[in-house]
């Protein structure tokens, strides 16, 4: 960029010196616009490309100011909402027909929007479109339904806004709960008589080593008293009740039927009798590995 430096806003009180500042320059028109939009893309004219920006800076002041009640520094927004305007500029196509103003509007927004999710929480809030959207229309929509506080949203209340969002009524419920909550310190002292801080008291539900071996080892007998008690079946026994019972998603019994050329209702009866006896196999086979383990 040339010499003159973009106006920056320092702090809230600032804003009014900001805006006379901005209102300093002149608004293109579209021939100076399509002028200069030609010199940066052809020559690189940082002085083209300054006067482009530095022309829209309204246009960053008037679409931050919607932003303000997320409660982040106005200064920031109007500096992120700047970055979106500059990349406007990078990109901007005067041939295409379509005003700055128009195109930079989006990356503008996209910038502010952008900041504000990756500010408001710890927790990453939003991953897709749908649920920026939420996260940006949850309140306005609120308003007008007369939601107020912040509690949960009643059933009929979320599926009424996820109607509307093209969203699910549980992804509404958790976003109100994450706009409504706010993030703390695991190591902040829960009261200034104590050293005690909130991951002291934080519960462990997971199962301690011991469970989680005996659990590991049954899952391994499991599975060999399984696989010696399948290979007490015939072939046929042992495909018919892994395509039924051990596949995801199980086979159907007139697929399977096709495939040994009988009926369905013969498929059910092999699949019937093969689990008798392997329910008979499993029993065996646990009482001999009991009677050895007693050896």
């Amino acid at each position: 960029m040339p010499t003159t430096v973009l106006p920056a806003l320092a702090h809230e009180e600032g804003l009014a010196a900001y805006m006379s500042a901005i209102k300093k320059f002149p608004i293109l028109d579209p021939q100076e616009e399509y002028i200069l939009s030609r010199r940066w893309r052809e020559y690189e004219d940082l002085e083209a490309a300054h006067r482009l920006v530095t022309s829209h800076l309204r246009l960053v002041m008037k679409v931050a100011v919607g932003y303000r009640h997320y409660g982040l520094p106005f200064a920031d927004l109007l500096s992120e909402g700047t970055v979106g305007l500059m990349h406007a500029v990078k990109k901007f196509e005067p041939e295409r027909g379509v005003r700055l103003a128009t195109y930079a509007m989006w990356w503008i927004r996209a910038s502010i929007t952008e900041f504000i999710l990756a500010s408001w929480s710890l927790v990453k809030t939003g991953t897709v479109a749908a649920q920026k959207k939420l996260f940006f229309r949850l309140g306005l929509l609120k308003a007008r339904m007369a939601i107020y506080g912040d509690g949960d949203i009643a059933p009929e209340q979320a599926s009424a806004i996820a109607a509307q969002l093209h969203v699910k009524p549980e992804e509404v419920i958790t976003m109100n709960r994450r706009l409504c909550a706010k993030d703390s310190s695991l190591n902040a002292i829960i009261t200034e008589d104590t050293h005690i801080e909130y991951q002291d008291l934080l519960i462990d539900d997971s199962a301690n080593q011991e469970t989680q071996l005996a659990e590991r080892e049954e899952r391994h007998l499991r599975r060999r008293l399984l696989r010696h008690a399948l290979a007490r079946l015939s072939p046929r026994e042992q495909y018919i009740i892994k395509a039924r019972q051990l596949a995801t998603p199980p086979r159907t019994l007139e697929e399977l039927g096709r495939h040994y050329g009988i009926s369905r209702e013969r498929v059910r009866q092999v699949e019937n009798g093969a689990m008798a006896k392997l329910e008979t196999a499993v029993q065996e086979e646990w009482r001999q590995s009991n009677a050895s383990c007693c050896v």
